[in-house]
This record gives structure tokens, C-alpha cells and sequence, in this order.
């Protein structure tokens, strides 16, 4: 006779194949293989509250393998976050909540999504931190206000990515005690067996990064599992992985087969697997009255586990308000910046690096922001993002505001993700921007789910000089802005670095990237009222045209200089033009099209400079004549000998505007 822990297994793996053969699409192999892992963290040791998804001391789960969603939404469908079966029914379908992998802000009780492999695993390292840092912060005896695990289900694609290696290798070194993950080991990929890639011994791999490493012989032993996990909790001083010997499609003619991974059984196939388990066959999107009833009578103890946390918090708010008001200060995310303030840190200076104007910037914010954090893969002293006041977060300091990511650009993209996913607080990572290709994908799955990730990248052209052409980035910064619900900032001086700084903190709604010099740029302290006007526009006019103009110049970064430079060259000639620093394609693609009509006129020939590649700049110059820039590799010299030499120069850019009158 079943148990009832068994039919709500049975019940998740026949939900799950039954979403993938209605779509006729999806990834049965991996939910029936894998229900009872799932099934044993939800239902006995997940603290949630389906009535309030975004209840911020929820434990987090995460179905690294994204592609296997019909299980999650089955999960979630049980455990009543309002997920009914007709959206179990429109899996995979137009509009649906249930789409083909997991989908942060679509589905409720998704924290976030998981599309390529590796990435979920990498992420639950940032919530992992985030925890960390806001316990560490936040609780006082009596009032463990930050207090919740992290939880995921891990497979084989997930473990031979790359960045699961870099994201893994980090959490071991941290020591983060609350992060589990349950391995789904079951030795099939889409071309085979997993031996023709994959041989490596997973568990000393895993020990090597100081994690606990634990075994189930056999998923379908619930009991194993469950006494695994309460091993997993009782280590506080690694994280876990627990690797369960599983079988893809579990119960079908098709079990530990490739083709069990990435297509429908079949109805032929689906029948003979609920035969097997005693499930009726002409039945589907069963959920048997007693499996109903069992995960019913959770939920009022769900709502309790939240009634408890915000009488707990309350009574914090009295003992501590200062706290607390920080705390649900830093919750809220809503924080303005005065950005008057942050460009008076430059009355007076010359020339500064964006690079370091950043750096500056970053210090006063850090003072009024206690919420924001980060690091560099172990660039901090070149991308001048070391908070200088407030230590380095650490297994034995968990206070610290400064993350080592190492060299892991691709990591510390998932981590900052997952930190930024986790609430309370605001992230950044940085390198050099030639490296971002390294952070693409985390990029990418930032705007995705929209989340506020910030990414300083300096070292932002050619003028980087002597490392030569692997160091000088050309296409990074167009190609970056190719991504949907990107936001990149190229500033052309230290106040405009200011002004990027207040955009990025206050846009909520997706990543934000600062790209930025290493050389020092002239601070344009006497067009301060223009750039405080205009520069969180995106684009604006810096210098007008003295009388009608002829021309507009468009810079970026580094480029507004030269195209300063130009604009006294051509006025020497009688040759009226007007300069627009453009910092934001993205933001200035945002404003009124009146707006934009008064920064490029429709009938004034446009002429565009930026050190990278000239692809994109025709849609406001009209023409590829009326572009200068660069469409091949680097080289290694000083900055100014490599900018010359590429013709980067005022007389180059007003011979351009003569010949193209």
C-alpha cells in the first residue's frame, strides 16, 4: 500500500509528464527522475507561504536544470500558489504562467529564472551571501530576523558548465553553511551516457572545494533523503551537496535512455508508465483527494511561519528602530540620490579617470547606502570599487561590504544575480570591460528577469595602450547594447559618471553597465548645468552651436573631448556645429520624441565618434561616412600614440565634417 509521502511523489511525476505530452513539448525524463528529490525539500523542510510568494524570509528554491519546469509547476500547483491545473494544462503555451523553463515575475513562487544550465547553481550562491550579510548585519539575540535556507535541485549539464565550477569553488571557500543542493545524478545526457564527457569524480571534486558531500543510493528512498538533508543543516560550516543515484524518465519504457530527456513520452509510453506505478491510464491531471487534502493542511501552518517572522519583526523594530528602519529601508529599495552632491565631489579638479571619479562616488554612496555591496573578479585597485571603510565579507566576516570574486567573471555575474534576486541588497561586480564577454550571459539573464545587477567595467577603449589588442575592447560596448532592458553608460567625464551612478541605483528594472576610462578626462565643470540637466536623458546638447548650427557631433566617454576639440577647429572655418554627449543610447531611445528632435534636429546632418565599432551609429547619422570610429583589433602602445594613430583626433573628426557637408 502507497504512503502518502508516495502518491504526492506519483502525483508531481504524472502532473509533470501529463503538462509535457499536452504541449506535446518538453522534458518528462528529468521530472519523473526526479520528483522525490523535489517533493522531499518542499514538503519537509521549505519554509513558505504560498499566500504572499515574495514573503522576504522564505527559504529560496532553485530547479537548476530549468528544464525541467513541469515538475516545479506541478510543485507549485500542490503547495497552493494558485498555479491551477489549466495552467498546468497550457504548459508550454502562448500567455501561459507555466512556460518552458522557469521564468522569474511570471510564475509565483519562481524565484528566479533558469535557463542556461550552471546558472541556477551560480545564482544560489548570491542568495546564499545575501543571507550571510544580512544576518550578519541585521540580527540581534533574540531576533534571528534573517534566518532562511537555500535549496536546488542540480544536474549533470549543471556541474560540467563552467561557471559552475567558478560559483561552486566560491561558495566552498565562503562557507556557505545553508546552501543545499540535491545532485539528480542520473548518468544520462542528450548523446549518452554521461561517462562520454563526463568522468570525473564528482564527489572528490566537490569535497576539493570544501563542501560536505553526502550520498543517496536510490531516489524512491524518501526516508535517505530526508536524513540527508537534516545532516546537510546540521553542517553550518559548508555548504552541501548531496548526490542521489537517480534514473531520467523513472517508471517508463524509456528509463535511463537519452531519448527519456527532451521529448514527450508518447501516449503509448505514458500509459504503461502509470500502469506500472497503478495509476489509471485513460486518466490525466490526476491529484487524488488525500494528496490535496495533505498539502491543504500545510498551509495554515505556511501563513503561521509568516504571522510568526512579522510579530518577531515588530517586536525588533521596538528593541532596535533604528535597525529596522534601515532593514525595511533596504527592503523597500527605494533610496534617492542627490546627484548636486555627488558632482560637488569634483568643483575644482582638472582631470580625472571615469574610472576613478567612480571610485569616488562609490565612497560616498557606500556612506549613505549601507545596502550597497560588491566587488571585482580581483581587479578592485584597477576598477577603483573597493569600499575602503567597510572590510571584505569573508567565511570569518561576514560584515564585510567587499566581495573577492576572484578571477570569475562569469561566477561573480551569477552571484551579483542571485544577490540582486535575494532583496535588501544592491549589488555590483566589475572588471575590465573587455572581459564583459565573459559576463554576457549573466548580463542577459539580468534584463531577462529584469533585476537591478550593476556591472562597472573599466578600461573602456584602446587608449587602455601597452596590453594591447586582448585588453582593448571594440565591439564589447555596441554589442552590449544589443541587449533588450540593458541600460549602458559610456560617461564622458567625472560628472556624468555622477549622474550614471544615480541612474543605475535608482532604475530597478535591469541591469546597468558603466563603462569606463582609464585615462584621465577633463571635467567638464563649465558645462556642470548642462550635464546635470540632460545627462540622465541619455543623450543632451553640451556645448550649442553658437548660431544656427550645421553639423551636430555626437561623442561618447572618452570621445565628447574630441568632439570639443573639433568643434573649436571647425568654428576657426566659419563651420557651426553643436556637440550632444550621448552616455545612453538606452535612456535617451526612452525619452519624448519631441525631447529627442531638440538634441538631434531631423534636418542638421549628424555626424557620431566613439572608440569602437561604427555598427549601430548610422541609425541617428544616416550614413556610414558620418561615423568615426574603429573596425579592427587594437594595438599595443601608449593610449594617446594608439588613439592618434586610429585617428581618434579633433582634426580627424572636422575633416569628416567638411568632406560630408
Amino acid at each position: 500500500m502507497e504512503t502518502i509521502q508516495t502518491e504526492c511523489v506519483q502525483t508531481l511525476r504524472f502532473l509533470a509528464a501529463d503538462e509535457v505530452e499536452q504541449a506535446n513539448s518538453g522534458h518528462p525524463g528529468l521530472p519523473l527522475g526526479t520528483a522525490p528529490l523535489l517533493y522531499t525539500f518542499w514538503d519537509k523542510f521549505m519554509k513558505y507561504n504560498p499566500a504572499d510568494p515574495k514573503w522576504f524570509d522564505r527559504d529560496r528554491f532553485i530547479l537548476s536544470p530549468g528544464h525541467g519546469s513541469a515538475l516545479l509547476y506541478a510543485m507549485l500547483h500542490l503547495a497552493g500558489y494558485g498555479l491551477t491545473l489549466d495552467e498546468l494544462k497550457n504548459f508550454r503555451q502562448w500567455g501561459s504562467r507555466t512556460p518552458g523553463h522557469p521564468e522569474y515575475g511570471v510564475t509565483p513562487g519562481v524565484d528566479l529564472s533558469t535557463g542556461p544550465l550552471g546558472h541556477g547553481l551560480s545564482m544560489g550562491v548570491g542568495f546564499a551571501i545575501a543571507e550571510t550579510m544580512l544576518a550578519a548585519k541585521y540580527n540581534k539575540p533574540g531576533f534571528p530576523i534573517v534566518d532562511h535556507y537555500t535549496y536546488g535541485i542540480v544536474s549533470d549539464g549543471d556541474l560540467m558548465e563552467g561557471v559552475a565550477s567558478e560559483a561552486a569553488s566560491l561558495a566552498g571557500t565562503l562557507g556557505l553553511g545553508k546552501l543545499i543542493y540535491m545532485y539528480d545524478d542520473n548518468k544520462i545526457t542528450i548523446e549518452g551516457t554521461t561517462d562520454i564527457a563526463f568522468s570525473e569524480d564528482v564527489e572528490t571534486r566537490f569535497k576539493a572545494y570544501h563542501w560536505q558531500v553526502l550520498r543517496v543510493d536510490s531516489s524512491e528512498d524518501l526516508d535517505a533523503l530526508e536524513a540527508a538533508v537534516k545532516e546537510a543543516k546540521a553542517d553550518t560550516e559548508h555548504p552541501s551537496l548531496i548526490i542521489v543515484r537517480t534514473h531520467i524518465g523513472f517508471g517508463s519504457p524509456k528509463q535511463d535512455s537519452p531519448s527519456a530527456h527532451g521529448e514527450p513520452l508518447g501516449e503509448e509510453a505514458l500509459r504503461a508508465t502509470k500502469e506500472k506505478a497503478g495509476w489509471d491510464p485513460d486518466k490525466t491531471f490526476v491529484v487524488p483527494p488525500q494528496v490535496r487534502v495533505h498539502f491543504e493542511k500545510k498551509l495554515p501552518a505556511c501563513a503561521q511561519a509568516e504571522a510568526d517572522w512579522n510579530t518577531l519583526l515588530k517586536a525588533y523594530g521596538e528593541a532596535y528602530p533604528e535597525l529596522v528602519r534601515d532593514f525595511l529601508g533596504a527592503l523597500s529599495g527605494q533610496r534617492a540620490i542627490a546627484l548636486g552632491e555627488l558632482m560637488d565631489l569634483f568643483q575644482g579638479k582638472e582631470a580625472v579617470a571615469t574610472r576613478g571619479a567612480s571610485g569616488d562616488v562609490l565612497q560616498k554612496l557606500a556612506d549613505l547606502l549601507p545596502e550597497l555591496v560588491g566587488g571585482s573578479a580581483d581587479l578592485g585597485p584597477s576598477n577603483k570599487t573597493v569600499l575602503k571603510k567597510y572590510g571584505y565579507y569573508s567565511k570569518d566576516d561576514r560584515g564585510g561590504r567587499n566581495l573577492h570574486f576572484g578571477v570569475r567573471e562569469h561566477g561573480m555575474g551569477c552571484v551579483v544575480n542571485g544577490m540582486a534576486l535575494h532583496g535588501g541588497l544592491i549589488p555590483y561586480g566589475a572588471t575590465f570591460l573587455v572581459f564583459s564577454d565573459f559576463l554576457r550571459p549573466t548580463i542577459r539573464m539580468a534584463a531577462l528577469m529584469g533585476i537591478q545587477s550593476l556591472f562597472v567595467l573599466t578600461h573602456d577603449s584602446i587608449a587602455v595602450g601597452e596590453d594591447g589588442p586582448t585588453h582593448q575592447p571594440i565591439e564589447q560596448v555596441m554589442s552590449l547594447r544589443l541587449i533588450p532592458n540593458n541600460t549602458v553608460f559610456r560617461p564622458a567625464d567625472a560628472l556624468e559618471t555622477a549622474a550614471a551612478w544615480k541612474y543605475a541605483l535608482e532604475h530597478k528594472d535591469g541591469p546597468t553597465e558603466l563603462c569606463l576610462s582609464r585615462q584621465n578626462l577633463p571635467v567638464l565643470n563649465e558645462y556642470r548645468a548642462a550635464v546635470e540637466a540632460g545627462a540622465l536623458k541619455g543623450a543632451y546638447v553640451l556645448s550649442p552651436a553658437r548660431d544656427l548650427a550645421k553639423a551636430v557631433l555626437i561623442g561618447t566617454g572618452s570621445e565628447v573631448k574630441i568632439c570639443l576639440e573639433a568643434q573649436k577647429l571647425l568654428a576657426e572655418e566659419g563651420i557651426d556645429v553643436s556637440v550632444v554627449s550621448m552616455p545612453s543610447m538606452e535612456v535617451f531611445e526612452g525619452q519624448s520624441d519631441a525631447y529627442k528632435e531638440s538634441v538631434l534636429p531631423k534636418y542638421v546632418p549628424t555626424f557620431a565618434v566613439e572608440a569602437g565599432v561604427t555598427l549601430g551609429w548610422s541609425r541617428y547619422t544616416g550614413r556610414e561616412d558620418r561615423v568615426l570610429g574603429i573596425n579592427r583589433f587594437g594595438a599595443s602602445a601608449p593610449g594617446g600614440v594608439v588613439m592618434e594613430h586610429y585617428g581618434l583626433t579633433g582634426a580627424n573628426v572636422a575633416a569628416m565634417v567638411k568632406a560630408n557637408l
